[in-house]
Formats: C-alpha cells, sequence, structure tokens
C-alpha cells in the first residue's frame, strides 16, 4: 500500500508550517513519536526523503516541498467533496457556505477585490473569504496556489513562469505610466522610486531600451509607499495602473508614449478546484466586475 492517508497528509502540512515534529504534534492533538512514525511512512511510501531533520527543526526537502504542496491540494479536495456530496440534488441557485481562500498583490486586493467580495457576500452570505497579500516577487500569487495555500489567485501572466499545476485565464491588461509630483517641468529629471515588483518579465526588455531611467535613488518594497514618496516629491515612479488608482493628492500620472510596457492580470486556480461551487462563483463575478479607468479586457 503506496497511497497516503489523509491524517499522513495533515501531518506533512503540519510539519512543514510549524518546523518541527514537536510542534506538529502539538496542533495535531497527538504526540512527537507518532508524528515521527508517519514522516518516516510516507518517506517509504514515496521513496524520497522528504524533511532534513536537525536541531533547527524539520525543513521540507524539494521532493518534501512537493509532497507538501499535493496534501494541501489533496485536503482542500477533500473538503471541497464532502461539501458537494452533502449538497448533491439541491437548487443550483442555492447560497453557498465555506471559506474561500484567495491570494493577491496588493493592488488587486485592494481595488479589485473589494467590489468582487461584497457582490459574492450579497448573493451567498454563508460564503467567507480569507485574502492574503502576496507579493509578484518569484512564484508569487500563482506559486501560492500551485502550493496548495489558495483557492484562487489574482496574478500577473507570464507564460514563461506560470507554475506546474495551476490554470490561468486573462482578466485585464493594464498599461504603465511615469507618476510624478504635480507640476514639475521635466519629471524625466527627477530621482527614481522604485518597487521591487516592478521589473518583472513584462517591462524588462522595455526598461532596458530607455536611456533615460537613473539608478532608483529609494527601493521600496509595496507599491503603495512609491506612489505616497513620488506624491511627496522624493522623485518618480514608474507604475502599473492599478497602482495608481486612489493616488494621493498631489500625484500627476504622465503615459509612457510611444510604447509603453503593460502587463496582463488574471485568476490562477488549480484544475480541481476550478470546477467547484464556490471557485465556480467567484470566478463569475471577477468576470463581471466593471474594470476601473486605466485597465482594458484583456483578449
Amino acid at each position: 500500500m503506496t497511497d497516503l492517508a489523509p491524517h499522513e497528509l495533515r501531518i506533512l502540512v503540519a510539519v512543514e508550517e510549524t518546523g518541527t515534529f514537536t510542534a506538529a504534534a502539538t496542533r495535531l492533538g497527538t504526540t512527537q513519536s507518532a508524528v515521527s512514525h508517519a514522516v518516516r511512512g510516507c518517506e517509504r511510501k514515496l521513496g524520497a526523503v522528504l524533511f532534513e531533520r536537525g536541531r533547527h527543526g524539520a525543513r521540507p526537502t524539494e521532493a518534501g516541498a512537493r509532497a507538501v504542496a499535493y496534501a494541501r491540494r489533496l485536503l482542500r479536495l477533500m473538503a471541497a467533496m464532502h461539501a458537494e456530496v452533502r449538497g448533491a440534488g439541491t437548487n443550483p441557485d442555492e447560497p453557498l457556505t465555506g471559506t474561500l481562500r484567495i491570494v493577491a498583490f496588493r493592488s488587486a486586493a485592494a481595488h479589485l477585490l473589494p467590489p468582487v467580495l461584497a457582490r459574492l457576500a450579497e448573493r451567498h452570505p454563508g460564503l467567507s473569504a480569507r485574502v492574503r497579500i502576496v507579493r509578484e516577487v518569484g512564484r508569487g500569487a500563482a506559486g501560492e496556489v500551485a502550493d496548495g495555500r489558495a483557492d484562487l489567485g489574482l496574478a500577473t501572466l507570464d507564460a514563461s513562469s506560470t507554475p506546474h499545476g495551476v490554470v490561468a485565464a486573462r482578466l485585464y491588461e493594464e498599461t504603465y505610466a511615469l507618476a510624478h509630483p504635480h507640476g514639475h517641468a521635466e519629471p524625466r529629471r527627477l530621482p527614481l522610486v522604485d518597487w521591487e515588483e516592478n521589473c518583472g518579465s513584462y517591462t524588462r526588455s522595455w526598461w532596458r531600451r530607455q536611456d533615460w531611467i537613473p539608478p532608483a535613488t529609494v527601493d521600496v518594497e509595496d507599491d503603495a509607499v512609491a506612489v505616497s514618496m513620488v506624491a511627496q516629491g522624493l522623485g518618480m515612479a514608474i507604475m502599473p495602473a492599478t497602482a495608481l488608482l486612489g493616488a494621493p493628492a498631489g500625484l500627476a500620472v504622465t503615459p509612457l508614449e510611444p510604447d509603453p510596457p503593460s502587463r496582463l492580470v488574471g485568476y490562477v486556480t488549480t484544475p480541481e478546484l476550478a470546477p467547484t461551487p464556490a471557485v465556480r462563483a467567484l470566478i463569475r463575478e471577477l468576470r463581471d466586475l466593471p474594470l476601473p479607468e486605466g485597465l482594458t479586457p484583456a483578449r
């Protein structure tokens, strides 16, 4: 028997999240020896070492990280199965219940999710949402979905880096623009306030062709901080349209003509969760959302 049982999947997830066998045992209400025995059994069944043990705790190996990602997704699918089986044969328009786990980059979470979740709550008052902000650096929101930590993510879409095991669909395209203090005569001569998520593959080639962009004077992790600093007169920034929604007073926006960079934004989920009623309902609301100015529906 090489299949992992549900309790073994939960143990793998708990060890990865808590970092030690002892803490995982406490979370699950069992003993450290039972957790250790279960992990060894999982390793034997899968034919790979899943955790490096040491005085710093238990850290997943590359094989272990993959196993935990699958464990999270399988556990979520089992929860969805129970909900759907219980609701089988009922009115398809019956309000949904449960919790949706959503990840999104900051500007999408701030400006796009609120009306979507408001409409979802109106139609399904028993369906709650847990939203986490994820920086679009490295694996980003799509990686969180692929690793089983979220049911759906709002992510920047890039075919060269979309994680294996997820499905993605385009929602809109947004153009980058030059943000600068209001009234400045030569905004391109200002110091650059940069933001770590800015130089994705969708802007990198454009950025290399611009000989007027200086090295960054200020680097920040959050686009809202970059926009605020620009509004206070600390420099200019090159920002996507969603980051400029609700911009503070004192900020001016100039198009980057004639060939501005742009990025695609869409939703990412897993093949097994895409057909579930709650995720379908969320996708429907995302697709029906009227887009703010500066965003165009993706082709």
